[in-house]
């Protein structure tokens, strides 16, 4: 037996309707074709930009393998996806994760995590082309932090707590926590939280520099789909460049990371649409870009 519901979406966006069915299965669809089912997460698109919501309530949206691995599936079918240039991942005003799933570490030896590479699948994120923003409510620590700091931009409301618990469960954290946040915010500020496991909240994140913009919690969605629309509206082959150009600063020299941007920069010269930025700019006209 199914009910159904329909989420408002934004100008523009179209219109899912969610099916829930009486074991608490969600099945999408999108103008009226069926997608695939998802348990903990909802799927819709707004124009151009794919939005992936965190969809276990009770659990604070924590971080289950299974939630883990939907992500990643929507993610990999919206970077395939032509219609789709952005995506935004976000939880509600309560949480947007309130970390891993601790559960599913009870009762585990070294050897089961290390055979099984426990929280492996958890990077698959940094594979995906296309501009990722997390648009964060509530609590975002642990696990929830970690994913947060995996998107390309982070947008918060303004009672978002952000924190890398985990050392008070006798652990550290294990999906790149300790290496985004000093990337972040510096060794100083990233070695206090999380030696002391305490939390931080949205407005120390934004003066920090981990997140760009603090918000209305009521705004926070939209905003960040307003920002995902903003860069859809842009040549995509360009926007993937200055992704991956930006990323590789974490990895290289200042005089690689130069070389490797030049390169980029270099390689844009061969698509249409630098030949149609330049030539909008000239003649003062809007560009019409066609990703090519």
């Amino acid at each position: 037996m199914f009910a159904s519901l329909v989420r408002p979406l934004s100008k523009g966006s179209q219109i899912t309707k969610v099916l829930v069915t009486s074991n608490n299965v969600a099945k999408f669809s999108t103008s009226g074709v069926l997608r695939k089912d998802y348990h903990d997460i909802l799927i819709e698109s707004h124009g151009k930009v794919g939005l992936i919501t965190l969809n276990r309530p009770k659990a604070l949206n924590a971080l289950s393998s299974h939630l883990f691995h939907e992500i990643n599936s929507a993610l990999e079918k919206y970077d395939e996806d032509p219609n789709i240039s952005t995506i935004v991942i976000t939880g509600n005003e309560r949480a947007f994760a309130a970390g891993a799933d601790i559960k599913e570490m009870v009762g585990k030896s070294f050897a089961d995590v290390y055979k099984t590479a426990f929280l492996g699948h958890w990077g698959k994120i940094n594979d995906i082309r296309k501009p990722v923003i997390a648009a964060v409510n509530g609590f975002a620590l642990g696990g929830g932090c970690e994913l947060a700091m995996s998107c390309d931009i982070i947008y918060a409301g303004e009672k978002a707590v952000f924190g890398q618990p985990e050392i008070k469960l006798g652990i550290i954290p294990g999906a790149g926590g300790t290496q985004r946040l000093v990337r972040a915010i510096g060794k100083s500020k990233a070695m206090e939280i999380v030696l002391s496991g305490r939390n931080f909240t949205a407005k120390e994140a934004e003066q920090w520099g981990l997140v760009s913009k603090v918000l209305p919690v009521d705004k926070v969605l939209d905003e960040a789909i307003k920002l995902g629309q903003e860069i859809a509206s842009l040549s995509q082959p360009s926007i993937q460049a200055a992704k991956e150009s930006i990323n590789r600063a974490f990895e290289l020299s200042l005089k690689e990371g130069c070389h490797f941007e030049r390169k980029l920069f270099y390689s844009l010269f061969a698509l249409k649409d630098k030949e149609e930025g330049i030539d909008a700019f000239v003649k003062k006209r809007d560009p019409k870009w066609t990703d090519e």
